[in-house]
């Protein structure tokens, strides 16, 4: 089967996620999931909603997930040496060179991240993936490529693992005619000139075949035999992005999915708010058929200007909606609390007395809401993701091959862990602001081991410690080099003193000696 009708055919399971996909855009960013899936190279007109709240909201959480992820401070994985498969003639100094030599493979990889696109087209992920739910990213030589979801269609088996991929790209006849030119494409290269027929469509097809990934592109039914690529499973190019899993579903749900009740609502009540606006700032006079006064003259009179006529003959059109407009209003009001709120947009209380502390609290209230969502990004971003990356610089030599047999272990450090780090860091400091507001502030140097505490801080925190944090042998090295550093001054400053008292000792035994009277030899 080819690829173009396997695509056709795993389209039917894919139209209701993409229908919700294209109304959610619609509330949102329309721009992501477009209405037509012919590509075209000018631009289409799109909705423009009438609030920016979803739009807001969706920015909000991708930027918020893309900090968490691919933090660009930190390293988002951390390599560890399995102690279970260590081999035990291995000494404490070979595994102090391994922790360095992995601190410097971590930094590579990371530099190699900041170098390249990737933040770039992750972020874009991330808005596809709160929206829409779904979002396939190829990593190809020349960096990340991302699929949105009406140009790609997936099947998976029963336990959810990804086993077939087809995507949809639409490119110039003229390019594949460059790159293929003795290529047969059965007569249809005919008016490629021709702009209204200079595009076709390139179909990619991905499976998994014998525990590893293969696939080709066809145009025309037609494989391109440059196009042909595999790779194992632990270190495959195509990353399919799901927001929220569904037992049985293909495709995952996005985050505006959830709340589509509240954005339908407060769009309503946008577009009421805002017309009716405009009607009530719409200025009219009526004058009474009887009146002395013309329309024209009304019309013609300046500011300031005396025209004849009784006021009561002139009118104004009033609207007289105010109390309807700030019962709308204040429904904007409560959808825009909760959607903020949905989507993790932080509002701190405005007041005079707002401390600090609060907006920390409400901050951190916010970040403990992404733990479900990041659970399923690590698994089927991160860890795919950094697997693709160390294997790709292994094969390129930008870094060392790494030993096998399960001694290195390459471990996520990001996203969930992250916030079972940031509440480490919580618990931890509020354990030892216990201790010093009941026991008192010396308890803490009496009872807590500091050198443990900095570790653990340091661990919450994301921060290595490898040369930073002053080990037990350094501190008791210096603790005796200040005491030697002492003694020396000690000495040094005594040394006037001694050499006082020993000159005042000399100068006493030779007075003594010349006080004692001379010795007299008896006579013979």
């Amino acid at each position: 089967m080819n690829a173009k009708t396997r695509y056709d055919r795993l389209s039917s399971d894919r139209s209701q996620f993409l229908n919700s996909a294209r109304q959610a855009a619609n509330l949102t960013l329309p721009y992501l999931i477009r209405e037509d899936e012919h590509y075209t190279k000018g631009s289409l007109k799109l909705t423009t909603p009438w609030q920016s709240t979803g739009a807001k909201g969706v920015v909000t959480l991708a930027s918020k997930l893309m900090l968490a992820l691919l933090p660009p401070q930190t390293s988002f994985f951390k390599l560890q040496v399995n102690d279970i498969n260590l081999p035990q003639e291995l000494g404490p100094e070979i595994r102090s060179e391994m922790d360095l030599s992995f601190a410097k493979i971590e930094r590579t990889i990371m530099e190699s991240i900041a170098a390249s696109t990737d933040r770039v087209v992750v972020h874009q992920a991330l808005k596809h993936l709160v929206v829409a739910g779904n979002a396939l990213i190829f990593m190809g030589k020349d960096g990340l490529k991302l699929y949105p979801l009406n140009r790609y269609v997936v099947d998976r088996d029963g336990n959810g693992n990804v086993i077939e991929i087809v995507t949809k790209e639409t490119i110039s006849k003229k390019i594949l005619k460059k790159n293929y030119p003795a290529f047969d494409l059965k007569n249809n290269w005919e008016n490629v000139d021709d702009t209204s027929n200079d595009e076709c469509d390139i179909y990619t097809h991905c499976t998994l075949d014998n525990n590893r990934w293969v696939w080709h592109q066809e145009v025309y039914d037609q494989i391109l035999t440059k196009s042909i690529g595999k790779a194992p499973v632990d270190s495959n190019p195509w990353l399919v992005l799901r927001f929220n899993h569904v037992d049985g579903e293909v495709y995952g749900r996005g985050r505006v999915e959830e709340f589509i009740g509240d954005l339908k609502s407060l769009e309503a009540l946008s577009q009421a708010i805002v017309e009716g606006s405009a009607a009530a700032a719409k200025v009219v006079f009526t004058v009474s058929p009887s009146s002395t006064t013309k329309p024209a003259t009304l019309a013609k009179a300046g500011n300031g200007a005396i025209i004849q006529g009784r006021p009561d003959d002139i009118g104004v059109v009033q609207v007289g909606k105010t109390a309807d407009f700030q019962t709308a209003y204040q429904m904007i009001g409560s959808l825009t609390q909760r959607l903020s709120e949905a989507f993790l947009i932080m509002n701190v209380r405005d007041s005079e007395r707002t401390t600090a502390e609060e907006v920390r609290m409400t901050q951190l209230e916010l970040e403990q809401q992404l733990g479900g969502l990041f659970s399923l990004l690590t698994v089927e971003f991160l860890v795919p993701y950094l697997n693709r990356k160390l294997s790709v610089a292994q094969k390129t030599g930008e870094i060392p091959r790494l030993p096998k047999g399960g001694i290195v272990k390459p471990t996520i450090v990001a996203g969930i862990n992250a916030l079972g780090r940031g509440q480490d860091r919580e618990s931890l400091g509020q354990f030892l602001q216990i201790i010093a507001q009941t026991i008192g502030p010396e308890a803490i140097g009496q009872f807590i081991n500091t050198d443990e505490v900095i570790k653990r801080l340091a661990a919450a925190s994301g921060i290595d410690v490898l040369n930073l944090v002053k080990s037990m042998e350094e501190q008791q090295g210096e603790q005796q080099q200040a005491m030697e550093q002492q003694q020396m001054m000690a000495a040094q400053q005594q040394e006037p003193q001694m050499a006082a008292v020993e000159q005042k000792r000399e100068q006493a035994a030779m007075q003594m000696m010349q006080q004692q009277p001379p010795e007299t030899t008896p006579p013979q």
